[in-house]
């Protein structure tokens, strides 16, 4: 397993279905935690589309984690 750790950067919403798109980025080097991310992961994006309305986002910082399928 990876362990990662991605910041929300943005939310839109798509129409009244409750679709929506979340983009994500590794959070940057702002708490000794985050850190050490940073030096793993300095770059990248997660860019998802969800349409599920059960499915709610909100800003800020998530762990992603990694598993070989």
């Amino acid at each position: 397993m990876i362990k990662t750790k991605f910041n929300v950067a943005s939310i839109t919403y798509y129409g009244n279905a409750g679709g929506m798109q979340v983009i994500l980025y590794p959070v940057m080097n702002n708490s000794p935690e985050n850190e050490e991310f940073w030096k793993k992961t300095p770059s990248g994006e997660i860019e998802l589309y969800i349409d599920n309305p059960d499915i709610k986002f909100e800003f800020g910082e998530y762990y992603v984690d990694f598993t070989k399928a």
